[in-house]
């Protein structure tokens, strides 16, 4: 897929809504020294061109109840598209994985899930993870803590 090409403006617009999407068009427009007709114009290209794909909330997963994050990584017996794709659609599928990556190597998937405690995840993967479609092995490893998360790409 082609890079977009942006300039200067682009960048600063999208690192101020990277870092704060529920900014108002006006207060983005006085960040990045436009008015807010253009600015507008621009998000708005932006977000159909695809550089923008949504807004999201960051919601903290402990004060909802989710208090383990694991991460799993699947072998699957084959590495057919057609596996691979039933396997990534059985994912999608499934609330508790928040992301799932096809790696390169040993190992075919990582998946990132969440769950309320320690009994909800073994029963998630006994039930669910662990005879999905073409799984040949899991091997999971929770989370201690996490010392950096952050969503989208440095623009610098």
């Amino acid at each position: 897929m082609p890079m977009i090409n942006l300039d200067d403006i682009d960048r600063r617009l999208l690192a101020e809504l990277q870092d704060e999407g529920r900014i108002t068009n006006v207060e983005l427009a006085h960040r990045v020294g436009l008015t807010a007709p253009p600015c507008l114009r621009r998000v708005r290209s932006l977000e159909e061109a695809g550089v923008i794909q949504g807004y999201h909330a960051d919601l903290d997963a402990s004060k909802l109840g989710f208090t383990i994050t694991v991460f799993a990584l699947v072998s699957l017996k084959s590495q057919a598209e057609e596996a691979l794709r039933a396997f990534e659609d059985h994912m999608r599928d499934l609330p508790e994985v928040r992301e799932c990556h096809m790696l390169n190597g040993e190992i075919d998937f990582i998946i990132k899930i969440v769950s309320r405690d320690l009994q909800s995840f073994q029963e998630f993967l006994t039930s669910k993870l662990t005879p999905a479609p073409n799984v040949d092995s899991v091997k999971t490893s929770l989370t201690i803590r996490t010392a950096k998360s952050l969503p989208g790409v440095p623009l610098e």
